[in-house]
């Protein structure tokens, strides 16, 4: 994988975060500027973001809100006390949001990568659920 290459795919990027900051999930203009951006993710030939963003702006769509936990990191140790699973901590929304369009980023970083194909995986697995 090559990061995004297109200098539109990556000011479109960056106004996409830009309007997250200041206004909060704008559900017609984020799914709008998703789409667009999907188009040049495609013509690079990037099918993991394409996929990403495809996920991102149905789940907009369905849901009206972005409902997908930021990815947990895996416990380094393995005793009970880390396996407790506290799910007042879990972000979502915003914050959520935000966290995926800085791993789509520097998406060429394998730790990015794998936390794209996690989101990937929370969305199949949200949409089982609801």
């Amino acid at each position: 994988m090559k990061p995004l290459e297109n200098i539109k795919a990556q000011k479109l990027l960056n106004k996409i975060q830009r309007d997250l900051m200041r206004n909060g999930i704008i559900t017609n203009t984020l799914i709008e500027d998703l789409k667009e951006l999907r188009t040049y993710v495609v013509d690079e030939g990037q099918p993991l973001l394409a996929k990403v963003i495809r996920l991102t702006f149905e789940h907009v769509e369905e849901y009206q809100s972005f409902n997908i936990a930021i990815p947990e990191d895996d416990p380094i140790e393995d005793d009970e006390e880390n396996q407790e699973v506290r799910v007042e901590d879990e972000v979502t929304g915003q914050e959520s949001l935000a966290y995926l369009f800085s791993l789509m980023e520097d998406h060429t970083n394998k730790v990015n990568e794998i936390e794209l194909r996690d989101y990937i995986q929370a969305f199949t697995e949200y949409a089982e659920e609801n």
